[in-house]
């Protein structure tokens, strides 16, 4: 298989889209972490508890979802710079590994977006019949 210089560059647009979206996440989750904990300093409601608890794990996943989404950028540059000093072989390899860091990255989002649409359902519970 050939692997020209171009096919990892292509990611650069990709990767840095996402660690964008990735990066908003973690802000806006971040304020609501704030938000709730202000709130149980005053008023020591366990169920606020348990959302720091789920927003917490969330955070946790963005983390390692930016982490994988960082390293599949750096193994991409990384195949681009073996590719330009025609070493093939390891740019094949690095590009692969560039694309299961971002496949990685990619299911940490999918996992973390299934806890935020089931927390979204237990505060909507209450509303349907």
């Amino acid at each position: 298989m050939t692997l020209h210089i171009e096919t990892p560059a292509l990611l650069f647009s990709a990767t840095s889209l996402i660690l964008l979206a990735y990066t908003n996440r973690f802000l806006t989750i971040a304020t609501i972490v704030r938000s709730l904990k202000k709130t149980y300093d005053e008023k020591e409601n366990k169920s606020i508890l348990i959302e720091i608890a789920n927003l917490n794990l969330r955070l946790t996943l963005i983390r390692y979802m930016q982490l994988f989404g960082v390293l599949s950028l750096f193994l991409s540059v990384f195949a681009m710079l073996l590719l330009f000093f025609d070493f093939e072989i390891g740019g094949l390899y690095f590009f692969g590994f560039s694309l299961l860091s971002l496949l990685i990255s990619l299911a940490l989002s999918f996992w973390e977006i299934s806890i935020s649409v089931k927390a979204l359902q237990v505060h909507l519970s209450d509303l349907m019949p």
